[in-house]
């Protein structure tokens, strides 16, 4: 259940909010163009009005944009545990369109098989978007494979242990042919009863990359980079605790989810503007380790309880810092 289709308030309030955190961060990295990574993220939960997800299991079924290069989600978009991941991708696309900060804009896009529609790929090639997306395995995409000869398959780099060819393809609504970079490898156990060339395993990419810009190897390798946002939504659902949806109705939850949200976006900015470089990849349970996790014991003295932490001065040095710069911010916090 997106803002299209829901009528809470609360909802439109908490984009509003999110909106503001994401351009102060945004506008204090230098960045001008940004990969959008989309993804459908599966909460389990055994709510009574949950549905059941394409997985088997009962719960939701959320959409996320992350900002790759600064980590952020720029927009969620909560939805029933059965709604299919390829509903609504176009309009996903705008909603996180729209919500950049001026001056700045999507310049790529990477997304599972989900997101292999003509619509989207039209509007990303007339926005000017590059895009890697991973292709469905149909009747068609299986004869581009086959029309491949032998001689086309190399190897991107020795030791990899998969090869790579290329083809060009379209869609029958698509308003231009795309590249395809196919990638195939040997399945870990063989079926003796096949024929060799049923051993191997394919994967295709559907890009506008040229080979200028990107050659087979290259497309496959960044196209694998949006495994950032599996781990982007790791962070959220346990460090944030987006784990778990508390109440019975999925209006209540998906104002819940964008708190959750809200939340880790203002962890992403805290890490990346106030505190010290080397922890911008520092997950949360790290940070509450480091930082909020500090040993102490209760002492009697004089009639009076105290409480003594054991905290070195580096450790203190550090808060100091974190604090003098979150004060900076806050003097000045559109940039």
């Amino acid at each position: 259940m997106g803002d299209r289709e829901t009528g809470y308030a609360g909802l439109k309030g908490l984009d509003k909010a999110r909106e503001v955190i994401n351009h102060r961060i945004l506008k204090r990295d230098g960045i001008d163009g940004y990969t959008l990574d989309a993804d459908a993220m599966e909460i389990v939960a055994e709510k009574e009005e949950a549905r059941f997800t394409y997985k088997g299991n009962k719960g939701y079924m959320p959409m996320l944009g992350f900002l790759y290069e600064a980590k952020v989600c720029i927009y969620d978009e909560f939805r029933e545990g059965n709604a299919s991941p390829s509903f609504g991708q176009v309009e996903f696309y705008r909603e996180c369109k729209n919500r950049m900060p001026e001056g700045k804009r999507i310049a790529r896009y990477r997304a599972d098989s989900a997101s292999y529609q003509a619509a989207l790929i039209n509007e990303l090639e007339t926005d000017f978007v590059s895009f890697t997306i991973t292709c469905d395995m149909d009747s068609a995409m299986k004869g581009l494979i086959t029309g491949i000869s032998e001689a086309e398959w190399k190897e991107p780099q020795k030791g990899l242990g998969y090869e790579t060819a290329e083809a060009v393809h379209s869609m029958n609504k698509t308003d231009n042919a795309f590249r395809v970079v196919i990638k195939r490898e040997l399945p870990r156990q063989k079926d003796i009863f096949k024929d060799t060339q049923d051993y191997f395993h394919y994967y295709a990419v559907a890009t506008n990359f040229s080979e200028e810009e990107k050659d087979a190897g290259e497309v496959i390798k960044w196209h694998n980079g949006r495994g950032d946002a599996e781990n982007l939504n790791k962070e959220l659902k346990h460090g944030i605790g987006m784990d778990y949806m508390p109440c019975g109705t999925i209006g209540a939850n998906s104002i819940f989810f964008r708190i959750g949200v809200i939340a880790y976006n203002l962890f992403i900015g805290f890490k990346r503007l106030a505190c010290p470089e080397g922890w911008v990849r520092h997950t949360i349970s790290t940070f509450r380790w480091r930082l909020l996790q500090i040993a102490g014991r209760i002492v009697r003295r004089s009639g009076a309880v105290i409480l003594k932490i054991g905290v070195d001065m580096e450790k203190l040095r550090l808060f100091k810092d974190i604090r003098s710069r979150a004060y900076e911010i806050s003097l000045c916090p559109d940039g």
